[in-house]
């Protein structure tokens, strides 16, 4: 049981320094890509910060994985959110230094983070406790992949709406 909530404790922490992280950046950012998106993780995390806390509660109090906490939390939106920035593209400058240097080092901690959820799905035997950190396995993965096309986003703008318009020269 030790292990459990060692386990949910860590990723309590995770996930509230990351909500931090994605507020300090995004009230210190000016570009409207990085801004929504920054602000975007930042309430993803926080919502699966409280879903964790809630189930770290009911383990640590019964033993047991939860039955009774909602084992849900929404989706990413941070897709839809740069998709939403398709017909801005044109007009977002280069990310500074800073946003793109947070990207990355977000990059880095999301992929950490996926990896820590399946290694936590992996060694669990309970279906329940498994389709949670599946869950928040994959939730992780589509951070990622956001960031990475966010940092294509600051980097290279003009590319980055080319890869995204679906456009081509026969007018599909």
């Amino acid at each position: 049981m030790k292990e459990k909530i060692d386990a949910l404790q860590v990723a309590l922490n995770n996930e509230l320094n990351e909500h931090k992280f994605y507020l300090k950046h995004a009230e210190r950012t000016t570009n409207a890509a990085g801004k929504a998106m920054f602000n975007q993780i930042a309430s993803e995390e926080m919502e699966h910060y409280e879903a964790l806390k809630k189930i770290s509660e009911t383990w640590s109090k019964g033993g047991k994985w939860p039955g009774t906490v909602s084992l849900k939390v929404k989706g990413t939106v941070v897709g839809d959110v740069l998709k939403g920035l398709l017909k801005e593209a044109d007009r977002i400058p280069r990310g500074d230094r800073s946003d793109v240097e947070a990207i990355r080092e977000a990059i880095e901690f999301e992929a950490q983070g996926c990896s820590y959820y399946a290694k936590l799905r992996d060694d669990c035997s309970d279906p329940a406790e498994k389709e949670f950190f599946n869950l928040m396995a994959n939730i992780e993965h589509e951070h990622y992949v956001s960031l990475k096309e966010t940092e294509e986003l600051l980097t290279d703008p003009a590319q980055w709406f080319r890869s995204h318009e679906r456009g081509g020269l026969d007018g599909a």
